[in-house]
């Protein structure tokens, strides 16, 4: 041991010799500037996230309010074929049974257009490391102790700080992931909603114009 530590003792020109490997003596101020520019780097890829999660955000509500629009029309128009089918029987067009309009809701497309909703939230079976948090990830120990200094302690901190930033901005980017996917099945559902109001719509139009000849 004693050994050990004499080979590690800084030399007379401010060299550090371990092991037969001279490591020079300001390399704490070299992984110092390392680690501020590292900073730099994650505190804008930081507020990048944070920009990109705020538009999605609304983009989020957008898509709520265009969804939830399909939705009230879907229902005016099921009210509206009730009318439809009152004003029929009024004019005898459903006496026989070819003449009877078939419930649009029972064909597969409107059942797979407005089955329920499964978009979700936020979900990650991941553990999260946030910034502040001491009691996730591991605390200190990423440097092998050799002369077990300060210079050790702070390249040891250093380090430390850099595996919480690059922790933080993961997590960021499993959000930005989550939100992506719900998204995109809100879009598909968005397209499979607007695409049976149209066929609704262009149904319902042809049952009025069948009651307006009449």
């Amino acid at each position: 041991m004693a050994d050990r530590a004499r080979r590690a003792a800084p030399a007379d020109d401010g060299t550090v010799r371990i092991n037969g490997i001279v490591l020079p003596a300001d390399m704490s101020d070299e992984l110092k500037t390392l680690n501020v520019k590292l900073e730099d780097t994650a505190v804008e890829s930081k507020e990048a996230g944070i920009k990109t999660l705020v538009m999605l955000d609304d983009q989020g509500e957008q898509l709520e309010r265009c969804e939830g629009a399909l939705d009230t029309i879907n229902t005016d128009m099921k009210e509206a074929e009730e009318h439809l089918k009152g004003m029929e029987k009024c004019c005898g067009l459903c006496v026989l049974p070819w003449n009877k309009a078939d419930d649009f809701e029972k064909n597969s497309e409107y059942a797979k257009a407005w089955k329920k909703d499964d978009d979700g939230g936020v979900i990650s079976d991941q553990p999260r490391i946030t910034v502040g948090d001491s009691s996730m990830g591991p605390q200190g120990g990423y440097v092998t102790r050799i002369t077990n200094d300060a210079r050790e302690d702070e390249m040891d901190e250093n380090i430390q700080q850099v595996s919480t930033m690059v922790g933080n901005l993961r997590n960021m980017a499993i959000d930005m992931s989550t939100e992506v996917s719900n998204q995109n099945r809100q879009l598909d559902r968005i397209h499979d909603k607007a695409q049976s109001n149209e066929v609704r719509v262009e149904s319902a139009n042809k049952r009025a114009n069948k009651l307006l000849t009449k």
